[in-house]
């Protein structure tokens, strides 16, 4: 089945500039769009996941720490903590 999708000249550039060739049509832009932002949310949620658990764990650093390492020019080591 298809559809009509209604968007604006602007859009419509930046899709005709994002094809990889003459011949990719819009719909395989914007399916490559999907498929990269499905992507990068999953890996992101894994990502936030990971971070919670080090957070449970106390596997942080105070802020404070962090700019006085940064400062100092020390290399941050998990040993440190």
């Amino acid at each position: 089945m298809k559809s009509c999708l209604k968007v604006s000249a602007e859009v419509k550039e930046m899709l005709e500039n994002m094809k990889m060739n003459e011949r990719e049509t819009y719909e395989d832009v914007i399916l490559d769009l999907i498929e990269d932002h499905l992507e990068l949310n999953s890996e992101f949620r894994k990502e936030i996941e990971k971070a919670l658990e080090e957070v449970k764990k106390g596997e942080t650093i105070p802020f404070e720490k962090v700019v006085r390492l940064m400062k100092s020019g020390d290399r941050v080591h998990k040993k440190r903590f």
